[in-house]
């Protein structure tokens, strides 16, 4: 089984990936941390797509994650799509919690990337901003994708 799990900033993609990787005893793969680089920028284009392709290799996985520059190949190669399509309030309260949480505890995210409550709150990177704009988008998009014929083989 090879799984991709999708939905906005907040549904808890990573959360739930990661508790079927250990209950399928499959192995995990976490996009952001493909993708992030230090001071949150991101890798290179190319180096990204040889990261998910090396990620893909396997023939048992549970991935994460919403990017579309390497969803032809992590999607062709998936058996199964879950979309994880929780309420706005939901997503927007779970991301709001995850947020504070990471900020207060300084917890270390992806290439040594914190999480900070001026970032969320005072910069257009938030990621508030980024789920709450980005929400109806991914919706009508992962509604649209379930249609699409290059992916008609996926459950």
């Amino acid at each position: 089984m090879r799984y991709v799990v999708v939905g906005t900033s907040g549904a808890g993609k990573a959360t739930f990936a990661q508790g079927l990787a250990r209950q399928r005893n499959l192995s995990y793969v976490d996009l952001d941390s493909l993708f992030r680089g230090p001071d949150w920028t991101p890798v290179d284009p190319a180096e990204f797509a040889r990261r998910v392709a090396t990620a893909m290799l396997g023939d048992a996985w549970v991935a994460d994650g919403n990017y579309s520059a390497v969803r032809p190949a992590l999607w062709g190669r998936a058996t199964d799509i879950i979309w994880l399509n929780f309420g706005r309030v939901t997503v927007f309260c779970r991301i709001l919690w995850r947020t504070f949480h990471q900020s207060m505890t300084g917890e270390v995210l992806w290439a040594g990337n914190k999480d900070s409550l001026r970032k969320a709150f005072f910069s257009r990177e938030s990621i508030l901003l980024w789920s709450a704009t980005t929400y109806t988008k991914n919706r009508v998009k992962y509604r649209s994708l379930q249609q699409h014929p290059e992916f008609s083989h996926l459950r």
